[in-house]
């Protein structure tokens, strides 16, 4: 059976935008072998995939067949016609796809149990799902976990949660190669306290950007390997260098003894791996209770406009409407804008020159005829656009109030390939969302100095991957929350003159 390879991905466009619509990123043979391995060690001859696609395990499935010393019978289930026929394109026969059932796996499952699931679950973010679709799958996730989860848990997360509903008590596996913000979005540790306390998580296998399964996608993919047993104190945890005919294979099938080459290995502790982040390395010498950034500031996300290109400003557009200077703010919007890290006038001069936007149209919540004429024009220009109808604004009153916020003395850019970074704010410039705020509890001047010595320093960037969601190419997304979880080194702070928190000094 010859190799399928990730294929290669559109960039840009309508055929971009259609993968974006239906979650499809097919699964490479070495990946999927893998998988199909770990699912099916436990002497089962029966595989179930709920998301067919272009059939990469039941392909793996048929490959390692002989190895199995058994024939497997495929069972899967699909809504999109279209990647079916991909399949049949791919080597299946019409035979191997007779037990796929169009149907849909979350919302109308098939009856189980299942002593093998394998899956890549379509990855489609919360915001495409339509409304009555999301309200489905929150009310089927509380049944099982007790609570709704957060709402921007993704189709992928419902899928998981399924699988492992449907997988047979005594010893059922299951391999599901997700998104890496099913392990760290803000719904997470909910998920996880569930699965810990049912299942066994026997291995996660993590990928570095040169080995990533998905070229050209924008997440991290992780594998993830789920019985149904007794949990365990500890689990398997792998990290792919490189990839190598046959590596990760061997590894699974070795009971993830043998490391082989291009993969690091070892066994961690699941209450540590929970905590730091299953898709992250072990978190060594640092402690729960040390340093974090929250003991010295607050975090918080920059202004949502709502719509960018009707609030954000150049000076000569800001001009040429007569907005009064009093509803314009010196703003700063995208990461790129800033190449390094401070933003002062200089900066916001040059890209002004450059034709970059930097004000803020902040009208408040007065009513349109009270406004000066100037402003009233362009906000009645806002209507005839259509922008009240616009899913954020929609929900203010009015609709063109802007969110306030006072200007930070420092800047995050918490998403950024290999970029993330703090900034000086020397311009009392508001940020947008693609920085958040940091607010210091003390603002004295030697204060904002030392924490900055802090914040600049390697160790502490380096901290930035225990808390950060991870995305492709060595990105990293950081929510404010988590922001304030970042570990600060003992011995970077007392050097930098910052009193310890009362937490630290009294243990």
């Amino acid at each position: 059976m010859e190799r399928l390879e990730a294929r290669p991905l559109p960039r840009s466009g309508p055929a971009r935008e259609a993968l974006r619509e239906k979650g499809q990123f097919w699964t490479p043979d070495w990946v999927a072998r893998a998988m199909v391995a770990y699912a099916l060690a436990g002497g089962c001859d029966v595989l179930l995939d709920p998301a067919v696609g272009a059939g990469a395990f039941f392909r793996a499935a048929r490959a390692i067949e002989p190895e199995l010393g058994r024939r497997v019978r495929l069972l899967g289930c699909e809504i999109d016609v279209a990647a079916l026929r991909e399949a049949t394109g791919n080597g299946l026969t019409p035979s191997d796809l007779r037990g796929v059932e169009l149907r849909d796996f979350v919302l109308d499952p098939p009856p189980g149990p299942f002593a093998a699931i394998v899956a890549n679950p379509p990855y489609l973010r919360h915001h495409r799902l339509p409304a009555e679709t999301k309200q489905a799958l929150r009310a089927f996730a509380e049944g099982w976990l007790g609570s709704a989860l957060d709402g921007r848990a993704g189709l992928h997360v419902y899928f998981l949660l399924r699988a492992l509903t449907l997988l047979r008590p005594d010893g059922g596996r299951l391999a599901f190669i997700v998104p890496a913000d099913t392990c760290e979005g803000v719904f997470a540790p909910q998920l996880w306290e569930w699965i810990a306390r049912r299942f066994r998580l026997d291995a996660v296998v993590t990928f570095a950007p040169e080995a990533t399964p998905f070229p050209g996608v924008d997440t991290n993919a992780v594998v993830l390997m789920v019985r149904a047993a007794a949990p365990r104190s500890h689990f398997h945890w792998a990290h792919v260098l490189r990839v190598e005919e046959g590596a990760l294979e061997r590894w699974v099938r070795s009971g993830f003894r043998d490391r082989g080459a291009g993969i690091v290995a070892e066994e961690r502790a699941l209450a540590e791996g929970l905590r730091t982040g299953l898709t992250r390395p072990p978190a060594s010498g640092v402690g729960e209770e040390g340093p974090v950034l929250g003991d010295y500031a607050r975090a918080m996300r920059g202004i949502a406009t709502g719509a960018n290109d009707f609030f954000l400003l150049t000076r000569e557009r800001a001009h040429a409407l007569g907005i009064p200077t009093e509803m314009l703010l010196p703003a700063i919007a995208r990461t790129r804008d800033v190449p390094g890290d401070r933003v002062d006038e200089a900066l916001l001069a040059a890209l002004a020159a450059a034709g970059r936007p930097t004000l803020l149209f902040c009208p408040d919540g007065r009513t349109l005829a009270e406004f000066p004429e100037s402003v009233r024009r362009y906000l009645e220009e806002g209507e005839r656009r259509g922008l009240p109808a616009r899913p954020l604004l929609a929900s203010r009153r009015p609709w063109y109030r802007m969110e306030r916020r006072p200007p930070p003395p420092w800047l995050f850019a918490y998403l950024g390939r290999r970029n993330a970074r703090f900034v000086r704010n020397l311009a009392g410039a508001v940020p947008l969302t693609g920085f958040l705020c940091v607010y210091p509890h003390r603002t004295d001047p030697q204060d904002l100095a030392s924490l900055g010595e802090v914040l600049r320093h390697p160790e502490v960037v380096a901290n930035l991957r225990l808390v950060g969601k991870s995305y492709g190419a060595g990105c990293i997304k950081v929510e404010p929350r988590a922001l304030e979880r970042l570990p600060l080194p003992e011995r970077v702070v007392v050097a930098a003159g910052l009193p310890l928190p009362a937490r630290h000094v009294s243990r």
